[in-house]
């Protein structure tokens, strides 16, 4: 795949332009990062890394990918696409923060279509090596390998910006944004995949998110909220793994809660999502460019 380049990236280092030179960018500090085969570049600074390898494993990139692929969430694709676009235009630049393996980015690319007039710029990025490798087979995009910490993007110069299932850091995406931007969280509501915490858990336990006021203490105001809620399809023995897989429950059920979720078949699950729309403080309009272009 080639890398496809975007002229609001900047250097990790010392946040100068970064340009295309034959295969890497370069900076005009000197710095150069070199374009991958599969097509992103790597601009994870060692900063940025907790360990050698950060982020999502090949194992539960590739149980994303499965799972994902086989239609499961495909209500909460299109519940995504619906609250974006109506909003977008060709001028619009829509980053995916933790993009995973571009699922999302590739069904929201699907659903805008290949209309001349609405070909928005998407940029998608990962801290996990594995998920970017994984996302530049999906779709022709700007795919980069990336902390939230430290986005490699000129300031306010993001039109949306989505954290699906994500770690937000706040202050970071607001440097990025534009002043008419907006940030679309994605998260887990109550009831999210409650037959399978019953398995795996003793005890089910309720605790109320914290984003939002995190958000609003980092500058950004309340917008729209909105749900979904529905039950899939009776899941295999092998659907129920790729599902735990890539969710935190893998890691924090006990053991025998896994040997019992094991057990599963022929299970349908409750998805139960929050999509949540931020604004910089003060800007009570939800637009996503300059142009206010309507579908």
């Amino acid at each position: 795949m080639k890398f496809l380049h975007n002229n609001l990236l900047k250097c990790p280092l010392d946040q100068h332009a970064l340009q295309l030179d034959a295969d890497c960018l370069r900076c005009e500090g000197g710095h150069a990062f070199d374009i991958a085969r599969q097509g992103y570049v790597n601009l994870l600074g060692a900063a940025d890394k907790r360990s050698r390898d950060p982020g999502d494993g090949k194992e539960m990139v590739t149980a994303r990918r499965d799972f994902l692929s086989d239609g499961h969430y495909q209500p909460v694709a299109d519940k995504l696409a619906s609250l974006i676009k109506p909003q977008i235009n060709a001028d619009s630049t829509i980053v995916d923060a933790g993009c995973g393996e571009g699922y999302y980015l590739e069904q929201l690319a699907t659903q805008i279509g290949s209309s001349s007039h609405c070909r928005p710029s998407i940029i998608g990025f990962d801290i996990s090596k594995w998920a970017v490798q994984a996302a530049t087979r999906r779709l022709a995009a700007t795919w980069l390998v990336a902390s939230n910490r430290n986005i490699p993007l000129a300031p306010h110069s993001v039109d949306c910006l989505l954290s699906l299932f994500g770690f937000p850091v706040f202050n970071s995406f607001r440097s990025v944004l534009k002043k008419e931007g907006t940030l679309l969280m994605v998260d887990a509501g109550p009831q999210h995949l409650i037959e399978l915490r019953k398995v795996i858990y003793p005890e089910v336990r309720r605790s109320e998110s914290t984003m939002l006021t995190q958000a609003c203490a980092a500058g950004f105001s309340e917008g729209e909220t909105s749900t979904l809620q529905f039950l899939t399809d009776p899941l295999s023995q092998l659907q129920i793994h790729q599902l735990l897989s890539m969710t935190p429950h893998l890691f924090r059920a006990t053991r025998e809660g896994k040997q019992r979720a094991a057990r599963l078949d022929h299970v349908s699950v409750t998805v139960d999502v929050v999509f949540q729309r931020l604004h910089n403080r003060g800007d009570s309009t939800s637009v996503l460019s300059s142009t206010d272009y309507r579908a």
